[in-house]
C-alpha cells in the first residue's frame, strides 16, 4: 500500500490531534481517518476510484480545524553502497 497524501489538523494531544490519510494499494484507494495520535481510533473508507476517495478527503477536512496537507517524507540519500 503506497501513502499518497496526509493531512493534519495542526493540534497536538492525544485528544485534539486528527489526520487524515489517503492511500493506494492496486486499484482500490483508501481513505483513514483517525483520531488521538498514532495509537488513536481510525476509522476506514474503500473506493474503487481516486475521485471518490478525494471526495471523501474533502468532505472529512471540512469544519473548523486549520488543516495541514504533509509532504511524503523522501527517501533518504543515504545509502550503504555509497
Amino acid at each position: 500500500m503506497e501513502q499518497r497524501k496526509h493531512w493534519w489538523n495542526g493540534k497536538w494531544g492525544r485528544l485534539a490531534r486528527r489526520d487524515v490519510f489517503l492511500r493506494v494499494d492496486a486499484d482500490r484507494w483508501h481513505v483513514e481517518q483517525r483520531a488521538g495520535g498514532s495509537e488513536g481510533v481510525s476509522r476506514f473508507y474503500e473506493h474503487d476510484t481516486a475521485e471518490e476517495a478525494e471526495e471523501t478527503v474533502r468532505a472529512l477536512l471540512q469544519g473548523t480545524d486549520t488543516w495541514r496537507e504533509l509532504s511524503p517524507r523522501p527517501p533518504s540519500a543515504w545509502s550503504p553502497e555509497s
